[in-house]
């Protein structure tokens, strides 16, 4: 296991607390609405992000990018594409 992850094992990250001030703000201003697919609603509104973010700190190459990210290149490219980057 990577010290990364040996470290984020042992206390909540920066990030994983962002995520949980996120979704408390997030149901706090849904109301009585119901919501439906929230795993996908979070997951796409993360992602979009999480990929420019990558290929900034790669110089926009998509080779070192993907074993940022643990993809291969074509599932990179193929994000990508979904989130209008390519």
């Amino acid at each position: 296991m990577s010290e990364f992850n040996d470290s984020a094992a042992q206390q909540p990250s920066s990030l994983r607390k962002d995520v949980e001030k996120a979704m408390q703000i997030f149901f706090s201003n849904l109301g009585d609405e119901s919501v439906t697919d929230l795993y996908q609603l979070v997951l796409h509104e993360v992602e979009g992000p999480l990929l420019e973010a990558v290929l900034r700190h790669t110089g926009s190459n998509q080779s070192k990018a993907s074993i940022m990210l643990g993809l291969n290149r074509g599932t990179l490219r193929k994000k990508l594409k979904q989130h209008g980057m390519l």
